[in-house]
């Protein structure tokens, strides 16, 4: 029997990539359109993916088994369609939290201490001229940061935060229960009036789509600064783009956006009190090798047969597409 096919929308880490192919063939997209990701996925049995698949791929490619979120949010997947077609999901939770939070509070000492601009100062103008923008500056210690979205991106945000620059910190989840430490609990509302920074670190779902709005970005505090490592939908982005422009916000800090890449006329581009990164808070070479190990063994454990450690729709598992590639036995 010859081996399954992985298909990779975009690169892992190399040394997991080649303990992938001592086990399959491998193959890797040189472009994620919605023709170039089915045509690559027409013979595959599993996909990692790393950009958004389309949503009618797994009824158009009936041989694909898995399909393995490289990271944590599965709004890349058409998860309720891979459950109904029989395929099995999976994700890497956890693999890129604390280098996302570890993104997410340098950019809030950037705009804290605005360095970012210092720096343009220094470089384009004087000595002088970069020194003084200083005087504007903020400690953040004794600031209160909201955290919207306490899972582990957000618990790890406030860990570091809290424990380590010494700010208060409020955290928003939907579901009951007690906070990591040192959150404390807090509506939404009552979190926007109260924090100096927001962060959003929550998942993409029908729930959060527009979360803050015009009405959600008028509550927080004049000054106040944004910081998005969540989805660009969950943020309104014209009502954000109103927000800095009337002067309500301090800044923001975006590493995703309504669309992606950002357009070349947004306005986004020309507010200096907004810092801009093109979707990569979670990636360094540390956690690519962290989060491609996770789903190696992920797919290797489904292309054996057996379900994965982080099972998204574990229901699928009965009803699961036949594996000619699963070892004999009981799974």
């Amino acid at each position: 029997m010859t081996r399954p096919l992985v298909l990779l929308t975009n690169p892992i880490e190399p040394l997991e990539r080649l303990r992938l192919a001592e086990h399959c063939e491998v193959i890797e997209l040189a472009a994620v359109d919605a023709a170039s990701v089915l045509a690559g996925a027409r013979e595959a049995q599993a996909i990692i993916v790393r950009a958004n698949l389309p949503e009618d791929i797994f009824e158009r490619c009936p041989g694909v088994l898995a399909a393995v979120r490289h990271g944590a949010g599965t709004d890349m997947i058409p998860v309720e369609r891979a459950t109904a077609a029989g395929v099995m999901v999976a994700n890497a939770p956890g693999a890129n939290a604390v280098t996302v939070a570890e993104y997410a509070a340098s950019q809030m000492l950037q705009l804290s201490r605005q360095l970012a601009r210092i720096d343009r100062t220094l470089r384009e103008q004087d000595w002088a001229r970069a020194r003084l923008i200083s005087d504007g500056g903020s400690d953040l210690a004794g600031r209160t940061l909201g955290v919207i979205g306490t899972g582990a991106i957000g618990s790890a945000l406030g860990r570091i935060a809290g424990l380590g620059l010494s700010m208060n910190v409020l955290g928003h989840r939907r579901s009951p229960g007690a906070l990591p430490e040192p959150m404390q609990r807090a509506g939404l509302e009552e979190l926007l009036e109260r924090s100096d920074y927001v962060a959003l670190t929550c998942p993409l779902t029908e729930q959060t789509r527009g979360l803050i709005g015009a009405a959600q970005l008028a509550r927080m505090k004049p000054g106040a600064r944004l910081i998005n490592v969540s989805r660009g939908p969950v943020v309104d982005q014209a009502a954000l783009v109103e927000a800095l422009r009337r002067g309500h916000l301090g800044g923001a800090a975006l590493d995703v956006f309504e669309t992606q890449p950002l357009p070349a006329d947004s306005p986004l581009w020309h507010f200096p009190n907004v810092l801009l990164s093109p979707h990569m808070a979670g990636i360094t070479a540390d956690s690519m090798r962290r989060m491609s190990r996770m789903v190696v063994d992920q797919t290797l454990e489904m292309l054996a047969g057996r379900p994965p450690r982080h099972f998204v729709n574990p229901l699928v598992w009965p009803d699961r597409r036949p594996n000619p590639f699963a070892a004999p036995g009981p799974a």
